[in-house]
């Protein structure tokens, strides 16, 4: 099945020569969602910006199930909604009307059953009525997504939708997206809120600097970065740790109750036995012994890190 979005070797340089985005290629499937994870002004925005034909790229096509976003642009654009970052809405519009006229813009005939079920989707149609200088931004954000959804795109981009919105309806959100999902949406997402990325995404892309660092599915990107951490308590509290605990990396708690020691688990030996088998000979009492497995924020630091180190050397 060929990706719905297909980005070969795409560009962006701005005429002082910085580069907003640098050779970057990327297929997204249909029905898949994609979180671009990257620190700001790492080219989150101006990816999505040029796949949405709102900056033109220097170098590099893209397609939009098919059709070049440049030379096709007009069938490109239809298979496209956006929720930008920055909440524009008419202030004196009510919500169905502004999703009305969002529709219309994109050539979509008038239909009101679909119109509706999309506000009651989106907890708004209690609110259609309602001017959206009234709305609160959590629901100002939901207006934004029914009318980027106001003429059935099959493509979905979500630039930092949960941006200011409380904890209860960012959750909620996140059902809808699942929801979107299930009907076959194809939805690409940007967000600082890695948990986010974490919880929904099938795919994780990481972004700086204008380079795609990679991309891969989440379960794969937990699995090849992924370490774990052994924390052990202790009954009596140390006062150093010896030293032969040092060289191997094991860190002492300020209280001195707890050892912490990281390991990766693809190694075919991960020195746990090893380390256990050391306090034993040292007359270190184990209390209990318990393991933490990376999350996506720690992955995400190391390899951005990594790059600066790159860079630096």
């Amino acid at each position: 099945m060929s990706p719905i979005i297909d980005i070969d070797h795409l560009s962006k340089r701005y005429d002082s020569g910085t580069f907003a985005l640098k050779d970057v290629s990327l297929q997204i499937s249909e029905g898949e969602i994609l979180a671009l994870l990257g620190p700001n002004g790492a080219g989150k925005t101006t990816l999505i910006s040029i796949i949405c034909g709102l900056v033109t790229p220097t170098d590099g096509t893209v397609r939009v199930g098919g059709h070049d976003i440049r030379t096709d642009w007009r069938a490109a654009r239809k298979l496209i909604g956006l929720v930008p970052q920055e909440i524009a809405l008419e202030p004196f519009e009510t919500v169905i009307d502004s999703v009305r006229f969002t529709r219309g813009l994109y050539g979509a005939g008038r239909d009101d059953a679909y119109v509706e079920q999309l506000l009651r989707n989106l907890a708004l149609w209690d609110k259609r009525d309602a001017k959206t200088r009234e709305l609160s931004g959590g629901m100002k954000r939901r207006v934004l997504i029914a009318k980027a959804l106001s003429h059935r795109p099959k493509v979905l981009f979500l630039d930092e939708p949960t941006a200011g919105v409380d904890v209860t309806l960012r959750r909620e959100m996140w059902q809808v997206v699942r929801d979107l999902r299930a009907e076959g949406v194809t939805i690409i997402l940007t967000t600082h809120y890695l948990e986010e990325a974490e919880d929904m995404a099938d795919r994780i892309g990481v972004i700086n600097k204008g380079e795609l660092l990679l991309v891969k599915p989440k379960a794969e990107l937990m699995r090849d970065f992924g370490k774990k951490r052994l924390t052990i308590a202790l009954y009596d509290p140390l006062a150093q740790l010896p030293e032969e605990l040092q060289e191997r990396g094991v860190t002492l708690s300020i209280d001195g109750l707890r050892l912490g020691y990281d390991y990766d688990i693809n190694a075919e030996r991960t020195g746990i036995a090893r380390l256990l088998g050391e306090l034993t000979r040292h007359g270190i009492a184990v209390r209990d012994v318990s393991t933490k497995q990376s999350n996506l924020e720690e992955i995400f630091m190391s390899l951005v890190e990594d790059q600066k180190e790159e860079v630096s050397a």
